[in-house]
């Protein structure tokens, strides 16, 4: 029997967000708008990355991007054939995958370089590359004002061929943001350095989502929105793209309980009924992704109306005070979604704990089956 929580993923949602965001830099750039990437790291940040990427490659992305190997290799075995760059470190781990999966490595450090160089070496092979560079995000990259140092070492590389050059933005998504004029400037400066040791052609891009939508400058030859594509833009940006939510997770009520005046419910007793309350047990948990910070800040769906979660979200179920309602067992509960009139967002969710869209889409458990649709 199939557990009562489920996450509907509408891959028609998808596939329009997708053309959406073309058809957005199709009307500024028109014949040359930079091609799409289609972001699907993290399990596709929840929605599932084998159906997402067939879904995107469908509306039009030209190459499907993921955090590590095991991801890629996952798309190359549902029988993906689109070109997929990896982000992800290769200083260290096993890199038989790369050349079995016939994976594009970012080159962010020289001892990547000398790792991949001496693997495709081994093999009697040539291969393709992305460099990514560090223009203020400090996390992995080769620094944009020490290429001239670092870089001549990676480019001498026999057996590696740059394909590709890029960057990350931390800011882009906080209009006007210091930090983000400062990386469009350092990345315009590492690829004037970069043309000065030859580097020439070969694929450019830097734009996440919120840089696609707040500086077309940004966008090159190719962009990478990640959870725009998703149905979710950045609070700043929103309805500057019609994307539609893709990911909506649903459960139903496994019991309804009368509670008395002075009991507690859940763990640590911290919910206390100051009146005769009835309540209803759901089977979602954190095991499921719902945050224990919803605990006396959340709402749901339920009948339409918004309730509350009560007392502490435990592993596999929470409670919700429906006092009033004509609650029964099999109900729908939508914790993000659309029932009746009412919308919860995720971006909603994700402001009543205090945390970020990103996150909460990724800890959608994997016991929470994904039903695809097509709308």
């Amino acid at each position: 029997m199939t557990r009562p929580t489920v996450a509907l993923v509408d891959l028609g949602a998808l596939a329009h967000n997708a053309r959406a965001v073309r058809s957005f830099m199709a009307e500024r750039r028109g014949a040359e708008a930079p091609a799409l990437a289609g972001v699907v790291k993290a399990n596709a940040y929840g929605h599932g990355a084998v159906e997402a990427a067939r879904t995107l490659v469908g509306a039009g992305a030209s190459v499907l991007a993921c955090a590590d190997i095991e991801e890629g290799l996952e798309l190359r075995a549902a029988g993906l054939t689109a070109p997929i760059l990896v982000f992800g470190p290769f200083s260290i781990g096993d890199l038989d995958g790369i050349f079995e999966g016939r994976l594009t490595p970012t080159v962010s450090s020289p001892a990547a370089a000398h790792r991949l160089q001496d693997a495709a070496a081994r093999r009697g092979v040539r291969l393709g590359y992305h460099l990514g560079i560090d223009t203020g995000m400090l996390r992995l990259g080769l620094r944009h004002d020490n290429l001239a140092r670092t870089a001549p070492g990676v480019l001498a590389s026999p057996n590696l061929a740059l394909e590709g050059v890029y960057t990350h933005f931390a800011t882009a998504d906080v209009p006007g943001d210091e930090l983000f004029i400062r990386q469009c400037r350092n990345f315009e400066s590492a690829r004037q350095t970069l043309a000065g040791l030859g580097v020439t052609g070969g694929v450019t891009h830097a734009a996440n989502s919120g840089a696609l939508l707040a500086d077309p400058a940004t966008w090159f030859d190719l962009v990478r929105p990640g959870l725009l594509v998703y149905g979710v833009a950045p609070d700043a940006f929103a309805g500057r793209v019609d994307v539609r939510p893709v990911m909506s997770v649903r459960s139903r009520v496994a019991a309804v309980k009368g509670v008395r005046v002075g009991e507690t419910i859940g763990y640590g007793g911290r919910f206390i009924a100051r009146r005769p309350t009835t309540m209803a047990i759901v089977p979602a948990g954190y095991a499921d992704g719902m945050d224990r910070r919803l605990e006396g800040r959340g709402v749901v769906l339920l009948r339409g109306r918004r309730v509350p979660v009560v007392g502490a979200v435990s592993m596999d179920m929470l409670a919700l005070d429906v006092t009033g309602l004509p609650v029964e067992p099999g109900d729908e509960v939508v914790f993000t979604g659309r029932q009746g009139g009412e919308t919860i967002t995720v971006g909603e969710m994700a402001s009543w704990v205090g945390t970020i869209p990103y996150e909460l889409l990724c800890r959608v458990g994997n016991r929470v089956q994904r039903v695809y649709t097509a709308s």
